[in-house]
């Protein structure tokens, strides 16, 4: 009877805690955008890639676009989680889109990112279409997302990373990228460290192996390997309780030599996924319209 009465005193503590905060627009917010779901942007056989775009209704001026990708590990996820952030976005004046892509149990690197350009490639070559400002096109993205938001920043002509998702002829550059939670540098010690565990979840499945075994399919993942000149401004954001490797401590100098402009924005108090709790997507959207708005958008 005891045990009983404990039972049902845990549970009813439980059911009077507060539940998690989560990450909520108005209601007019979402009214004032267009939505276009389910967009076909590459095809692999009978395999569809879709992305969902968002647009300030009524805009009648070609808008810069923001590809917005999941994160996951690369293995899960999907992009719904990214629905409310890429809302957020549009509202500030941008065709925004939210995208799938193939996770590495479905395919492993390069697909993922070679999904990513093909999402770009479709934005550029449907720009008339859906009012994009098609020589300015900016990319986010979280955890795993944020590591392929830095490599497609980074990318740009690795012909290894392109893909055959179609629309060839357009160019899968990007011209502004917010790296959120990212991996920045795939050479470095501590994957190498993690990746040489037997039940790494993330890397070997990514990858195909551990970073000793494959060492240049690491290099060709890397954001940093790919630095150059033409590369975009690049800014780093992560939670402040964050895991420091996030911070891109040694990939920002590396920009700051090349005359890119980057940085770092710490979320005050924040975990690796922020986005789902108010006050950090709050930040987290005041600082990417900030950042789009200097880089992206057309003065």
């Amino acid at each position: 009877m005891r045990i009983i009465l404990s039972l049902l005193l845990t549970t009813s503590l439980l059911a009077q805690q507060p539940k998690p905060a989560t990450t909520r627009l108005a209601p007019e917010l979402i009214a004032s955008l267009e939505a276009h779901p389910g967009l076909i942007y590459a095809r692999y056989g009978q395999r569809d890639m879709q992305l969902d775009l968002f647009r300030p209704k009524g805009a009648t001026q070609p808008l810069p676009a923001i590809i917005c990708i999941h994160g996951g590990g690369w293995f899960k996820g999907d992009r719904s989680s990214m629905t409310n952030l890429a809302q957020a976005l549009a509202a500030k004046g941008y065709v925004t889109a939210t995208i799938s892509y193939r996770l590495s149990g479905e395919a492993k690197f390069p697909a993922a990112i070679q999904d990513c350009k093909a999402a770009v490639r479709f934005l550029r070559a449907n720009a008339a279409k859906f009012g994009i400002q098609a020589d300015a096109i900016g990319v986010t993205g979280l955890s795993a997302g944020g590591h392929l938001a830095a490599l497609l920043a980074t990318g740009g002509g690795v012909k290894e990373l392109e893909g055959d998702g179609g629309h060839a002829d357009q160019s899968s550059t990007v011209q502004a990228c917010v790296a959120m939670g990212a991996q920045s540098d795939l050479e470095s010690p501590r994957i190498g460290e993690l990746s040489g565990k037997p039940d790494d979840p993330f890397y070997r499945t990514f990858l195909g192996d551990s970073q000793a075994k494959l060492p240049q399919i690491y290099a060709l993942a890397s954001p940093r390997n790919h630095l150059d000149k033409a590369d975009p401004p690049l800014l780093f954001m992560a939670g402040e309780l964050d895991d420091p490797s996030t911070h891109a401590d040694e990939t920002r100098p590396d920009l700051e030599k090349l005359g890119i402009p980057t940085g770092i924005t710490l979320i005050p108090q924040a975990p690796h996924a922020f986005l789902g709790k108010q006050a950090s997507f709050d930040i987290c959207v005041a600082a990417c319209a900030a950042f789009f708005e200097k880089h992206l958008k057309k003065q």
